[in-house]
């Protein structure tokens, strides 16, 4: 296991020089968005956060750091503090290989398409999308994630966005409880599968080609435990013509995937979604998630997980928008 403090004073580090854990330029992380005729107003904001983008720069730094976990090499972490930080982002960069961050790319564009087919009006900014600086938090940062949320929350407000659309669990939770909590910026936070939701009047219609797949949803920690949202994406499968076939530990009592302990030791967090993915297993359906890092996790404990985006997209009936979103990019 890592020294705890060496990997936090490197991530703090990292996002105080450039607004991201691993120092990568933002022009780098987040291009999914080009080409997709993306308006920049809208009812409301769409904020991803940059998690499903970081995901494939985490299981690089996670291979890397698993390879030296226990061995003599480990110490020498503490020097990487002294790398300047564009240059290791830089180098993160070239080492995540291209089919990784188009599937990441992919989850988001299936978002964007989930939202469209229920007519959510939505706008999308790139430049007003920042890391939430969760990891921090998550790390035990307090002072870090206190001082990175303040200036994130204040380019927003800045803006003057009130309402916003989020992708996963991790900004969800920062922007909807710990934003309000330590600096005080209240917003008004849905996410995607909320908007959904409201979108379609409570629940989907299910469509003829649905397949009425019989599935296991694994609850991320914030969305089960924390937020209490894991009935809204059954209800949502559900009116697809899908069936949910749970494993006990789901909902308020589901166990975690592994993340973000991949941060202190690989071989821990590999431990814990090996653990996780032979209970959701035991059901022998295909299983579903709502969250990058439980996917990342659960695809290298040798799970076959799906996104619960790739079900939305390709399943919600099409409406029309109340409300152009505006011209595109």
């Amino acid at each position: 296991m890592y020294n705890h403090q060496d990997i936090i004073s490197l991530l703090a580090a990292n996002v105080r020089a450039t607004k991201s854990p691993f120092g990568i330029p933002k022009p780098l992380v987040n291009t999914w968005w080009k080409g997709q005729g993306l308006g920049r107003e809208g009812d409301v904001l769409l904020m991803t956060g940059l998690m499903y983008q970081l995901v494939p720069y985490i299981e690089t730094v996670t291979r890397q750091l698993e390879r030296f976990e226990d061995t003599r090499f480990m110490p020498y972490l503490a020097w990487a503090r002294f790398v300047p930080k564009l240059l290791s982002g830089l180098g993160l960069a070239a080492l995540t290989p291209a089919p990784a961050k188009d599937k990441a790319a992919l989850h988001l564009r299936d978002i964007v398409a989930a939202l469209r087919a229920s007519g959510v009006s939505f706008g999308y900014r790139p430049e007003l999308d920042e890391y939430s600086g969760i990891l921090l938090y998550d790390l035990g940062d307090q002072e870090s994630f206190v001082r990175h949320a303040r200036l994130v929350a204040e380019r927003l407000a800045q803006a003057g966005v009130r309402r916003i659309i989020t992708v996963d669990p991790h900004t969800t939770y920062a922007l909807k409880v710990l934003y309000p909590r330590y600096v005080g910026a209240q917003f008004e936070v849905r996410t995607y599968f909320e908007a959904l939701d409201m979108g379609t009047g409570g629940g989907a219609v299910a469509s003829p080609d649905a397949g009425g797949a019989r599935l296991t949803l694994h609850d991320p920690c914030f969305y089960g435990r924390y937020l209490e949202l894991s009935d809204l994406p059954r209800r949502l499968l559900g009116g697809l013509g899908h069936q949910c076939a749970d494993v006990r530990e789901c909902g308020a009592y589901t166990s975690c995937c592994g993340g973000p302990a991949e941060a202190v030791s690989p071989r821990l967090s590999a431990r814990i979604g090996a653990g996780r993915a032979g209970q959701l297993a035991a059901t022998g359906e295909q299983l579903v998630t709502m969250c990058p890092i439980c996917l990342s996790n659960l695809e290298k404990a040798g799970a076959n997980v799906l996104d619960l985006s790739a079900i939305l997209a390709r399943g919600l009936p099409r409406r029309e928008p109340d409300q152009a979103a505006g011209p595109g990019q």
